[in-house]
């Protein structure tokens, strides 16, 4: 186990007591997590670190601190991640430059520039978030060459593992999941979008992202809707099709969090049927038990705490109250599944209990602080 992963490690168990301690109103519990993420050094070169790992997760947990932690510690962190951020954008515009199609690890969230653009939005670090910004509009509005045929820029030169593969993904894929493809930089430019930070393009690339996935909501074999988890190079040149089998409704790769991105998108661009298209398909998802059957622990990467904190977002700005009618239901299911399964001993937030006892805590609190810490998954 790392100390400085936010995921997986310590970082994430410092982040959950950061949040925990304003509604408790006592500190230490918080003050030993982050000593304990910050015992030995931090990975801090840009091939390692991310807002998932190193100097920008620990960075991140330390934000949400009361009284504030170190300042000193805190300018140096993100000195260190303004660094990490313009060495990563340097190699991707070269890469751009080049026609190359991306990894997966440059610009997704959980290790690339997605996910630092979305620490910098928290830190409100404005002129280094224009700046991924601007790739990020690059990245979805300039399309590439891939074996002879036209992709969009996000195009990962990937498998579904994150490293180049022979077979089936020797020419890439194209990745669905908020996590790890195009919905987590749609979601941050949206994000941006309201917070008040935008770049020449960021209206476009936001309407062609709502274009896309529009498209590619398919109908299911049993009539529902949604979107594929990935498609290889002859799925996607072939078009959306109907008739799949219905995916898990998880936050990473599933329907709830793509649906979120549309959404967020949706609410940057005043676009109400988009708004109301993204509702709609979340909902059906969450109201198809072959698609809920699957969801087999608690987790908030790939379980129901992830679900049920998602689809709370969602309901926080749908249209109307068909969403939010839902999360009792949602909650009861939850609560059914830690009867049975004991919340995961580990630590971190998305596969560990920090994440899960974090979505309880801010589901569960009458009035819990509005500190906005779901931004490192792109929710708010």
């Amino acid at each position: 186990m790392r100390h400085d992963d936010l995921g997986g490690g310590l970082a994430g168990t410092a982040l959950y007591e950061m949040v925990v301690a304003h509604t408790r109103g006592t500190w230490p519990a918080a003050r030993a997590a982050a000593q304990a993420a910050t015992a030995q050094p931090l990975a801090a070169h840009p091939d390692e670190a991310s807002l998932y790992r190193g100097v920008p997760a620990v960075a991140y947990a330390l934000h949400f601190a009361k009284p504030p932690a170190s300042s000193r510690t805190l300018a140096n962190l993100d000195a260190e991640t303004i660094a990490i951020v313009a060495t990563r954008l340097d190699a991707a515009q070269r890469r751009m430059d080049s026609g190359r199609p991306p990894r997966m690890a440059e610009y997704d969230l959980i290790s690339g520039l997605t996910g630092l653009g979305a620490y910098l939005l928290r830190r409100e670090r404005q002129a280094a978030l224009e700046r991924i910004l601007r790739y990020l509009v690059r990245l979805l509005t300039e399309p590439l060459t891939v074996a002879g045929s036209q992709v969009p820029g996000w195009w990962t030169a990937d498998g579904p593992r994150g490293l180049p593969e022979d077979g089936a993904f020797r020419t890439g894929h194209s990745n669905f999941g908020i996590a790890h493809g195009m919905p987590g930089p749609l979601a941050l430019l949206a994000l941006a979008s309201r917070a008040g930070v935008t770049v020449d393009g960021q209206e476009q690339a936001l309407d062609e992202g709502i274009t896309f996935l529009t498209t590619w909501a398919q109908p299911s074999s049993d009539g529902t809707i949604g979107w594929p988890e990935l498609l290889k190079l002859p799925d996607f040149l072939n078009g959306p099709v109907s008739g799949g089998e219905p995916g898990r409704p998880s936050w990473c790769y599933g329907t709830p969090g793509i649906g979120r991105a549309l959404q967020l998108a949706a609410l940057a661009r005043r676009n109400g049927r988009a708004r109301r298209f993204a509702e709609h398909v979340v909902l059906s998802s969450i109201t198809d038990h072959r698609r809920l059957s699957q969801l087999e622990d608690i987790t908030l990467c790939h379980g129901w705490a992830g679900l049920l904190l998602t689809c709370d977002r969602i309901a926080t700005d749908a249209m109307t109250p068909t969403i939010t009618n839902e999360l009792p239901v949602l909650r009861s299911h939850l609560s059914a599944h830690m009867v049975r399964h004991e919340i995961p001993e580990n630590a971190g937030l998305l596969s560990g209990n920090a994440g899960v006892l974090l979505t309880l805590h801010t589901l569960s609190t009458p009035r819990p602080a509005d500190l906005g810490w779901e931004t490192c998954l792109l929710l708010n």
